[in-house]
């Protein structure tokens, strides 16, 4: 589909080989948590996912599509305290309190940056934000049910698929787009993105779940009304004069007493 698109050339993809079966169950032990079965699977065929194209601009290729998702070796935890850390420095977990009381509702519950949740980086979005594989709930025992969460660079959370299977869906209809992940957040993409999405973003999404805006994404030109329009004026212009049927009673009215005068005249003489 890449190759066939306008415009669009150097379609890379990276084959990697399966994931070991010994590497899966040693991060397990590590992490002290179980990886969901359907992205075990996904490490068994593959480790990792990497895919990338560009588009010709002045015959020359400029990288904009990428689709990413770490190895099991790179699907690092996200938050951890590191060695290197001064003893007073601020880490993420004090942010907390800042973004998880900030007018939830009935919201969902948003990760945390504590122990609370365990947080693990599945693609790094090229420095636009992160997508992380979340454990919402860690304690007592780390529950294996995990959900898939876009982290901005305002280190705001934005909540995107239930599974693994549904976000790689997702990265595949949209095709590695720039920031194609903030069409999930109430902000949306930068109007940049928006024109790269213009070309190239599939008609099957559901642009309902995009963003608040969802009509901003749809193009609501009708040529046959357009072209429409353009037949019926024509016909507007020739009904005008036969319309004001009042002014033509006006002008008759006025023709008759300019000419009254001149017959009164005539008969005096």
């Amino acid at each position: 589909l890449l190759e066939t698109s306008p415009g669009v050339a150097d379609v890379s993809f990276v084959e990697k080989e399966p994931a070991e079966r010994h590497a899966i169950v040693s991060w397990e032990q590590k992490n002290s948590c179980i990886l969901p079965e359907d992205l075990k699977n996904f490490y068994l065929m593959t480790d990792g996912f990497q895919m990338t194209w560009s588009v010709k601009i002045d015959d020359a290729p400029m990288p904009l599509g990428s689709m990413v998702i770490n190895s099991i070796s790179k699907l690092c935890r996200l938050g951890g305290s590191s060695m290197y850390t001064l003893p007073n420095a601020p880490s993420l977990a004090d942010l907390d309190d800042d973004t998880d009381e900030e007018g939830n509702g009935d919201k969902l519950e948003k990760p945390h940056f504590d122990s609370r949740s365990l947080i693990f980086e599945l693609d790094p979005c090229n420095g636009n934000g992160k997508v992380c594989l979340v454990y919402k709930h860690a304690k007592p025992v780390v529950s294996p049910d995990t959900e898939i969460w876009f982290l901005d660079r305002a280190l705001y959370w934005h909540f995107l698929t239930k599974t693994f299977t549904a976000y790689y869906r997702l990265l595949i209809t949209h095709l590695g787009l720039p920031q194609w992940q903030y069409a999930f957040t109430s902000y949306g993409v930068s109007p940049q993105a928006k024109q790269w999405f213009n070309m190239y973003k599939p008609i099957t999404i559901n642009t309902d779940r995009l963003s608040e805006e969802a009509d901003s994404f749809v193009n609501k030109l009708d040529p046959n009304k357009v072209f429409k329009s353009k037949n019926k004026t024509p016909v507007i212009k020739k009904k005008l004069p036969s319309q004001p049927a009042g002014s033509q009673k006006s002008h008759t009215s006025m023709t008759s007493s300019k000419t009254s005068p001149l017959t009164g005249n005539s008969s005096r003489k």
